[in-house]
């Protein structure tokens, strides 16, 4: 639970930190951030775990699901990608899905590569 307060803290300000710098644009540039943030930490931290054994099962549970499961946000790049689509933003809807999806896999197969580099 403290993680998971951690982390949706952090969230929260992150995403009106980057939505603050792009302000001009409806796009949900604060969620794709986190999300993308959040990926690449939980596959570097999986890395750690499995490749060096660096992180003991509480602790590997406190930082992927407390904080990142808590910084991570699935629901509310759903609300905002369905929220595109309500406002007839259909080409902003579909490219948040792809972004979100590729830049996901993408950040999470980053982390977990460098943690074998590391």
């Amino acid at each position: 639970g403290a993680g998971g307060f951690i982390g949706s803290g952090l969230r929260f300000a992150v995403t009106v930190w980057v939505q603050r710098i792009f302000s001009h644009s409806q796009f949900p540039y604060g969620t794709l951030t986190v999300n993308a943030v959040g990926c690449l930490l939980i596959g570097y931290l999986a890395g750690v775990a499995e490749l060096r054994g660096l992180l003991d099962p509480y602790t590997r549970v406190f930082l992927v699901v407390g904080i990142l499961g808590g910084f991570t946000t699935f629901s509310a790049y759903a609300f905002e990608t369905l929220a595109l689509a309500q406002e007839a933003q259909y080409l902003k809807a579909a490219l948040n899905t792809v972004l979100q999806v590729i830049i996901g896999l993408a950040m999470a197969w980053l982390g977990f590569s460098a943690a074998r580099l590391i």
